[in-house]
């Protein structure tokens, strides 16, 4: 079952998505909100695991509204604005339906979300049964990854670059799927585009992350995991 909410101003857009949900038994809707203070309520209040986000809204725009959460449920953007496609894959959302859009359009994007949602399962649960390392597919071959050698994770365009100590594997994975891949006691998305092994902080100063031979920046948004890490100091 994937629990989903509806973030739009108007109204008819809530029943036009209600309906196409409507013909997929494993849609649960959660909320409606028609601006971004409404959505946040419902995100602390409730598990959501997919969120179908208009942009322009009265107040704070969808985008602005993303980028205060610490950490982000599957985003399905339905805008009438194709121009803010770009700025919406920076911020990793899973797919961007152009008003008005189809039913078949719509069942494609919410098909990214199961397969996605299965992939992650699947592969947290072979790092959780191995529990010190997993395989991860880069340069047409499947690399053996131990937990304790990977120092930090980078988004890279469409692809992810995961840092060892003397070497560094691309592959061709969402940072999303590699943050639910990794146990979370572990590792810590800090930057809509970096992922921190714990054990290899040496200090952190400011807004930076200092690992061995790196600086990570620390997002705003995901100031507050770094807070929880330093027990609010």
């Amino acid at each position: 079952m994937i629990t989903y909410a509806i973030v739009d101003d108007e109204p008819i857009a809530h029943r036009i998505i209600e309906g196409y949900c409507a013909e997929l038994p494993h849609l649960k809707k959660v909320g409606n909100a028609y601006n971004a203070f409404e959505a946040s309520k419902i995100i602390s209040q409730k598990k959501v695991d997919l969120v179908f986000l208009d942009i322009n809204m009265p107040k704070m725009t969808g985008f602005e509204w993303l980028k205060t959460l610490p950490k982000l449920p599957d985003i399905i953007v339905t805008s009438a604005y194709k121009e803010y496609a770009l700025e919406g894959y920076e911020l990793d959302v899973l797919d961007y339906l152009l008003k008005p859009f189809s039913l078949s359009r719509f069942l494609q994007a919410v098909n990214k979300v199961s397969n996605a949602k299965e992939e992650a399962t699947t592969k947290s649960a072979k790092v959780s049964d191995e529990r010190n390392y997993f395989f991860l597919k880069g340069d047409k071959q499947r690399h053996q990854v131990h937990l304790k050698d990977i120092h930090y994770v980078e988004a890279y365009g469409n692809y992810v670059k995961v840092f060892f100590t003397h070497e560094m594997i691309i592959t061709h994975e969402k940072i999303s799927t590699l943050e639910n891949l990794l146990p979370k006691e572990h590792f810590l998305r800090v930057h809509k585009s970096f992922i921190v092994s714990l054990d290899k902080i040496q200090r952190i100063r400011g807004n930076q992350i200092f690992l061995e031979n790196h600086k990570i920046p620390i997002g705003q948004t995901y100031r507050a995991g770094i807070n929880r890490l330093l027990g609010g100091n």
